[in-house]
């Protein structure tokens, strides 16, 4: 999720909390406001009345408006006593003119008599509707919340614009940046510091990688000249010794057996080597690339070398697969699939490539049980030792097809397939 989307998700339910809570204040507030007010009027039209009653207006109940009324009950001393000389309550009374029930509050006070007798007033007068106040609070709440939220989408998402372009020319800039090639410069002006503290650390850390990366590209080279030349060497001394005719049959099967171990140090060697090179990005060069052409080519080359185990290959071709890369990885990657499909076969086997616009696949028969795909990339890992095999063709190819973001898999349906996909 992008972190403008992260901020709006955030925005929106705090406003929502921050609103709801919000509008229970308001609603509560509003209430005890009213309340306050009618209860205030109660209190002193009652002392009006009671003035009235006290200075000798007789009337019993007396209606003050359409909606509002008193009345004034005479009452024992026990029961006066008994209850509070002023109380106030909600209740809901039937308004004749209306024919209707509607909320009211009611005001009750206790007053005696210049005579000793006592007497209960009870004022009463409609108030607000409770529900219909609640319901159009949460109505224009909801009203608020949707046109704030909508503000808020709209200048957070100007205001981030504006804001983030620094980082986002500086996230371009990175992924353009490519070690061991020419980059352009960063540019990036801001006058928020942590942008330009961000600037700095990538500008830093670029440069770090761009010397680590010269001194491994000079550390690969070196090892190669300096593997590779004592092996060389080693190898033209046997071939000298192996000519002397003074040895016998045993001391001569030593020295074939000891070149052997050389030469399968010599590919090793290489194949590492050359699976730095992939990781250290050293195949710039790169150019379109029809497989078809590679594969047909190889298939023939190694059709000839592998002639007496008698494997037959079938190539079917519903499109031609492309792909912009270095040729001689190209050639590479066929190459460790097409061999490694030849020297796991069977005696008398097939190999069958299928080739499409967006896929290769090259399946070999072999053995009934199929290979761990877990672990059948990994380098040195063999399913079953082959002589001559050093355990990194596979991870050469994976290699290559990461270079290039492309998928490389292993499937097995009664055959071992190695499919390449875009």
């Amino acid at each position: 999720m992008k972190l403008i989307y992260k901020i709006l998700w955030r925005l929106s339910i705090a406003a929502l909390v921050i609103l709801t809570a919000w509008a229970t204040i308001f609603y509560y507030a509003i209430i005890n406001e009213v309340t306050d007010e009618v209860d205030d009027s109660l209190e002193d039209y009652a002392d009006m009345l009671i003035i009235r009653h006290l200075s000798g207006d007789d009337n019993k109940t007396t209606t003050i408006s359409t909606n509002n009324s008193y009345q004034i009950d005479e009452v024992t001393e026990s029961y006066a006593q008994r209850n509070k000389l002023i109380v106030y309550r909600d209740e809901m009374i039937y308004i004749k003119s209306k024919n209707e029930t509607e909320p009211a509050r009611v005001y009750e006070s206790i007053f005696k008599g210049a005579d000793g007798r006592y007497f209960k007033l009870t004022v009463t007068t409609p108030t607000i509707e409770k529900q219909d106040l609640l319901a159009a609070i949460r109505q224009w709440i909801i009203i608020l919340y949707f046109a704030l939220l909508l503000l808020i989408v709209v200048v957070n998402i100007y205001v981030y614009q504006i804001s983030m372009k620094p980082l986002y020319r500086l996230l371009n800039w990175l992924n353009n940046y490519t070690i061991g090639k020419s980059n352009y410069p960063l540019v990036n002006k801001t006058d928020i510091t942590e942008f330009r503290q961000l600037n700095e650390a990538a500008v830093n850390y670029a440069r770090r990688a761009e010397q680590l990366f010269e001194q491994q590209k000079q550390f690969i080279s070196n090892a190669s000249h300096e593997i590779q030349t004592p092996l060389a060497i080693c190898q033209n001394r046997l071939e000298i010794l192996a000519d002397n005719h003074t040895l016998t049959e045993d001391q001569l099967s030593e020295i074939i057996k000891t070149q052997q171990t050389l030469n399968h140090i010599v590919k090793v060697n290489k194949s590492l080597l050359f699976l730095s090179k992939i990781d250290n990005k050293q195949f710039p060069e790169s150019t379109v690339i029809v497989f078809n052409e590679i594969i047909k080519r190889t298939l023939g080359d190694f059709s000839e070398a592998y002639s007496f185990r008698h494997i037959t290959t079938e190539v079917h071709e519903s499109d031609t697969f492309t792909i912009t890369m270095n040729e001689s990885l190209a050639t590479t990657l066929i190459m460790n699939l097409i061999k490694n499909a030849y020297v796991h076969n069977v005696e008398g086997g097939d190999i069958i490539v299928n080739l499409s616009h967006s896929e290769m696949s090259i399946s070999n028969s072999g053995s009934g049980s199929a290979l761990d795909s877990e672990r059948i990339f990994e380098r040195f890992y063999q399913g079953s030792k082959k002589a001559g095999s050093t355990g990194l063709g596979l991870s050469i190819v994976e290699a290559i097809c990461k270079m290039y973001d492309l998928k490389v898999q292993y499937i097995f349906s009664d055959r071992h397939n190695f499919i390449v996909k875009r």
